[in-house]
């Protein structure tokens, strides 16, 4: 997910740098430095937003820079396990699709795109179900769910799962939830119905003891 997060480093300022504005050059350091960058505590990140402050700046002998220590706030994405995610599907080939989430992308692999079974057909350029002839191909707008996230020196990889109920292309969410309601509704006339019969039951029943106790009643006064 994105989120801004602050952060704490010391930047080095140049000596042909030092007549201009401090917090504009610190601000441009930054920028060049960390946006783009990846790491396991920020994930990716997308851009410095602006510096929260500045130190004293001090010398180190034998540099004639200066050094500032600087907190700074960033935009970064960090992909969580189990995260809902949307994407378009930019990529597909014969062990899966390749989503693009933004900043990175993401490979939901062949067996986890549906319960059906899904091969990959070269002349159309997309995944086919066996059983229910849904495809898949690029262009599409899906929902997933992260499975898997593995951050590296240079690359975050994620890994997804569009096997759930509610995921998908979004025309399968729209037909999943249709079905639903249709499911909700039939359950709601059946339930109606049951209640329906036990209260007639309940009726009968109180009315052939109403029965009997007259018939009772009229014995005992013979």
């Amino acid at each position: 997910m994105y989120y801004v997060a602050e952060v704490r480093d010391t930047i080095r300022v140049e000596p042909n740098r030092f007549g201009e504005n401090l917090e504009e050059v610190v601000l441009e350091i930054c920028r060049e430095t960390f946006e783009g960058t990846i790491s396991k505590d920020l994930g990716f990140t997308v851009v410095v937003i602006d510096i929260k402050d500045i130190g004293p700046g001090r010398l180190i002998p034998g540099d004639g820079a200066a050094f500032y220590d600087v907190i700074f706030t960033t935009l970064s994405y960090l992909p969580e396990d189990r995260e809902f995610v949307i994407g378009d599907v930019v990529e597909v080939t014969d062990f899966g699709v390749f989503l693009r989430l933004g900043c990175v992308d993401a490979l939901c692999h062949v067996s986890q795109v549906s319960d059906d079974f899904f091969s990959y057909n070269s002349k159309q350029g997309a995944l086919i179900g066996r059983d229910s002839q849904r495809r898949i191909s690029v262009g599409d707008r899906v929902r997933a769910r992260i499975i898997l996230v593995t951050i590296g020196k240079s690359q975050i990889r994620v890994g997804v799962t569009m096997r759930q109920a509610g995921l998908g292309v979004e025309s399968w969410i729209e037909e999943w939830k249709k079905q639903s309601k249709k499911g909700a509704t039939a359950t709601t006339t059946e339930k109606k119905k049951t209640a329906t019969k036990k209260a007639t039951t309940k009726k009968t029943t109180t009315e052939k003891k109403d029965t009997a106790k007259k018939s009772t009643e009229k014995k005992k006064s013979k």
